[in-house]
């Protein structure tokens, strides 16, 4: 009983805090983690929506790149840091649902490990060559590779990516026999995808679609029609239907940050990407502002994780 009446009263001043925590917060400058290197498209997301945000919470947001393993460790940076909402970070697709299915003894779990904020949108997958690589249209790249079985390479920034997953998924539809090259981020991949030393790149438009314009990258399909690079066709278009996944970006906190902040970033993180100038620059960089509620992302990566599970299981792909 006298254990019983201790937990009681603990708990009861917890939640006694929360409206003094939600009232004062934030009184400092808030940590965002970025779980990869700078210069890719999750860096370049996470950086447009912590200045977006920031006014509205008369604190700023400072970026801190922690990359490694996948996304894995910047991602755990944020699992034990303390739930004072101080310390967030920009989870995705791979970082969250795919780590896990993908990567043996990841050290969190993407579901109990955080508190979700918020998904901020989604962007479609694209891939793209440098253009010493003698071919053209997705058609000629899939005949190029089979002309030369197990000596064309892939990147992709780590084996626990959903990049890495579908990846492997095209090679199964097409036929393809790729070599696997794995990068800590995509900024390091891109400077040997345009010189050739690495044939192929499966990634987001917010980080390539400026490459491909400048001519430095050719981009063979999308997996969705994509605002930024509208003349470049869908798998489905270029003769590869089915493959259509789009990969997500959103906020989160560590497991147990007070609901009252939660609610207060997830409020500034929605009002942002849901206003017109949020709209627009999120939308330059080829995502599409989703905004979601805590409630809907922890479903998203729920189901995301049994998805991809699912995926790796058909393909015959065993956690690394």
């Amino acid at each position: 009983m006298r254990r019983l009446a201790t937990a009681a009263a603990a708990l009861l001043a917890a939640l006694a805090l929360q409206p003094a925590a939600a009232d004062t917060y934030p009184s400092k400058p808030i940590r965002l983690i970025v779980p990869f290197p700078a210069g890719g498209g999750t860096d370049v997301v996470a950086r447009v929506v912590a200045n977006g945000i920031g006014p509205a919470l008369g604190q700023s947001v400072v970026v801190e790149n922690r990359g490694g393993a996948g996304g894995t460790v910047g991602a755990d940076v944020v699992a034990k840091a303390a739930p004072d909402g101080y310390t967030i970070g920009i989870a995705t697709s791979s970082t969250h649902p795919a780590a896990v299915v993908l990567r043996k003894n990841v050290p969190y779990d993407p579901v109990a490990g955080f508190a979700p904020i918020g998904m901020i949108g989604t962007t479609p997958y694209i891939l793209v060559s440098g253009l010493k690589v003698p071919a053209k249209s997705l058609a000629e790249f899939i005949a190029h590779t089979k002309a030369n079985p197990g000596r064309v390479n892939y990147a992709s920034v780590g084996v626990s990516t959903l990049g890495y997953l579908l990846s492997e998924q095209l090679k199964i539809l097409t036929g393809m026999d790729l070599t696997h090259v794995a990068y800590r981020g995509a900024s390091q991949a891109y400077p040997d995808v345009i010189s050739d030393n690495v044939s192929a790149f499966l990634d987001n438009p917010t980080g390539s679609a400026g490459l491909v314009r400048d001519g430095q990258l050719r981009a063979y399909a999308v997996t969705a029609r994509s605002s930024v690079l509208p003349d470049v066709p869908t798998f489905a278009e270029a003769g590869v239907p089915g493959f259509d996944t789009t990969f997500w970006y959103g906020y989160v906190a560590p497991a147990g940050t007070p609901q009252p902040i939660l609610d207060r970033l997830a409020g500034a993180m929605r009002d942002f990407v849901l206003s017109p100038k949020g709209r627009a620059e999120l939308e330059a960089k080829d995502v599409t502002p989703v905004g979601s509620t805590p409630a809907q992302f922890a479903a998203t990566i729920q189901a995301d994780r049994a998805r991809w599970k699912a995926l790796a299981d058909r393909l015959g792909i065993q956690p690394e």
